[in-house]
């Protein structure tokens, strides 16, 4: 491939991590499949071409963060994800990132069946969070649950009605409600000997004792 258009894909793709959650999950997973060696020449490309491309230097740095273990590296991530560096330009938040959820939200609904279904939504960075639906009766246990480590928060609902294959009504809800409902659920599974789904270890924080009351405003 040519230089000049491999280099204006690249920046096309730096520039796609502020609003894509499939482009921020590929970066990670591919990242975390390199050698130290391969990540510390991404990393490198990184501080070379950030400033070409106007996004939040968050929206370059965070999927790597997430999946590096090395602590100097880690250290190197945390300090590119300043909001200015010394010799970069300012840059300034495409509008969408103002919007970002401050702390995490549920949504709730009911199928056609009468099966309960929630969304709760962790914010992680700029507008993705990371998302866990689960479908449940709370006398009777959790009959899904479904995990996406990235999504933008514009796109939860669909990505609801695609986890569950059925489009579905889904309001605003307490987040302490919707989690003492899922609690119920899976004491109702433990009650039949079943084991809750995996996706619900990764959103075990929730269950503790201090959730923060989140009721939808009026």
């Amino acid at each position: 491939m040519d230089p000049s258009r491999a280099l204006g894909a690249w920046r096309s793709w730096l520039t796609a991590l502020a609003t894509d959650a499939e482009a921020a999950l590929a970066a990670a997973m591919t990242y975390a499949s390199l050698a130290g060696e391969a990540r510390d020449a991404w990393l490198d490309a990184l501080d070379r071409d950030r400033g070409s491309v106007d996004v939040p230097h968050e929206a370059l740095y965070a999927p790597l963060l997430a999946v590096e273990a090395d602590e100097s590296r880690r250290a190197r991530i945390e300090h590119a994800m300043a909001p200015h560096e010394a010799g970069d330009a300012p840059k300034s938040a495409p509008p969408s990132s103002r919007a970002a959820p401050a702390r995490t939200r549920a949504l709730r609904g009911t199928t056609k069946s009468g099966d309960v279904v929630c969304a709760v939504a962790t914010p992680l960075y700029l507008d993705f969070v990371e998302l866990l639906v689960c479908r449940y009766r709370p006398d009777r246990g959790v009959f899904t649950a479904h995990h996406e480590p990235f999504r933008h928060a514009d796109s939860v609902v669909a990505s609801v009605a695609s986890a569950l294959e059925q489009p579905i009504d889904l309001q605003p809800a307490s987040l302490r409600d919707v989690i003492e409902e899922l609690a119920h659920a899976v004491v109702a599974d433990r009650r039949e000997g079943r084991v809750a789904p995996d996706a619900l270890a990764r959103f075990s924080h929730l269950f503790g004792p201090d959730l923060e009351e989140d009721r939808p405003s009026a």
